[in-house]
């Protein structure tokens, strides 16, 4: 029996984390969950679960909560770390968007609990430190993203030195058919969080409207895998979820039903597997591959230039679209004026060292900070 902490339990793959416990109840052990501000979500959680803990990063919220049984409440800013410590966690499921996962995640690996990670911001701003940290503890970082969990199953056995690229898959999102920016400029938050086939949060959906979220993947997963050599293609029916190529021309792929309850599942269950129907996929659709489109969704691009710059870039790229994306959310801004942001704050920003988790910290909080109070100005670089 696993005790599995979940940070971010609230959100879509919080949420889902929860329904692959309660299918193996006899596997897995609710010990702690943590949300945001949702405390009437989170009361239905915990009601349901009986965590031992339950927790909120907004103090206000927690006179809202309405629980039917007595477990230990904790509020703060401090709340993931806290719980990413507990004695009796064996995994910690971090599933908060953007850089207030990093916490967690830092104290997970220093208290030698295996991370089930889902918040790829991490990686982006800190991989270098975050996996090397994880090396000295001995912890296993797993991936809960699809495209990440299918190369993690490719690679299973095989060595580091027979392997040649690994290929990410993206569905393209909402917006693949677009022929230029232009067609881009009017769309709405509403239309840009509908993604065709995955039930995902705001952000990530925005993300991957933008293709941004493809050009965190590859970060994150040159950080997980160790390799430079990454890349991505579109693939619509989003089925093949990742592949790799090794040096003899082989490819492996991963194949299944577009869901994300299948890889939270593999990495809470590592090393078994469950058996579990629903997630096959029955050879009944036309697979299809289609080339980026680079030149209207640049970001994957910069994304890419980022990695191979390497020092504080990925961090300053990261904090610049999480702050844009936000802004986008309310209503302050264009879809298209994201990458516009991106781009520019890339051009100003001098690209500094990274090597520990308070720098790490502080440019990402600098970065999004600056964003928020001068996007008009930053903008007015494209009129």
């Amino acid at each position: 029996m696993k005790n599995v902490v979940i940070l971010g339990s609230t959100g879509s793959i919080g949420t889902q984390t929860l329904n692959v416990i309660g299918r193996n109840t006899d596997k897995f052990r609710v010990l702690a969950v943590v949300a945001g501000s949702n405390a009437e979500k989170l009361s239905e959680q915990a009601n349901l679960f009986h965590p031992e803990y339950v927790g909120l990063f907004d103090i206000n919220a927690v006179k809202n909560l309405n629980l039917n049984y007595a477990p230990e409440i904790y509020a703060g800013e401090d709340v993931s770390a806290r719980f990413a410590a507990l004695e009796k966690a064996d995994i910690v499921v971090v599933a908060i968007t953007g850089m207030n996962a990093f916490d967690g995640v830092i104290s997970a690996i220093l208290h030698q609990k295996a991370v089930a990670l889902a918040s790829k911001e991490v990686l982006v701003s800190g991989g270098e430190f975050v996996m090397n940290l994880a090396r000295q503890n001995n912890v296993d970082v797993l991936p809960v993203d699809s495209e990440h969990s299918a190369v993690w199953q490719c690679l299973e056995g095989k060595k580091s030195s027979d392997v040649d690229k690994i290929i990410l898959t993206a569905s393209g999102g909402p917006f693949y058919n677009v022929h230029s920016v232009e067609e881009l400029k009017n769309v709405t938050p509403e239309q840009a969080v509908r993604h065709p086939n995955w039930n995902m949060g705001k952000k990530i959906s925005v993300d991957s409207a933008t293709m941004m979220n493809k050009g965190l993947e590859l970060i994150e997963a040159s950080h997980l895998f160790g390799t430079p050599n990454v890349d991505y293609i579109v693939h619509p029916q989003s089925i093949i979820h990742s592949m790799v190529r090794f040096i003899d021309g082989s490819t492996l792929a991963q194949i299944s039903a577009p869901s994300m309850e299948l890889p939270i599942q593999l990495a809470l269950s590592y090393p078994e597997r469950i058996k579990t129907k629903g997630f096959e996929f029955n050879f009944d659709k036309q697979l299809t591959f289609l080339p980026p489109k680079e030149d209207i969704f640049v970001l994957p691009k910069l994304a890419k230039q980022c990695l191979k710059t390497g020092l504080g870039a990925p961090c300053v790229l990261n904090a610049a679209n999480e702050a844009a994306v936000q802004l986008f959310l309310d209503g302050k801004i264009g879809f298209a004026d994201i990458q516009n942001i991106v781009s520019e704050v890339l051009q100003r920003e001098s690209i500094v060292k990274l090597d520990d988790c308070a720098k790490i910290k502080a440019e990402h909080f600098k970065i999004y900070d600056k964003v928020l109070a001068d996007y008009k100005i930053i903008l007015s670089a494209f009129i």
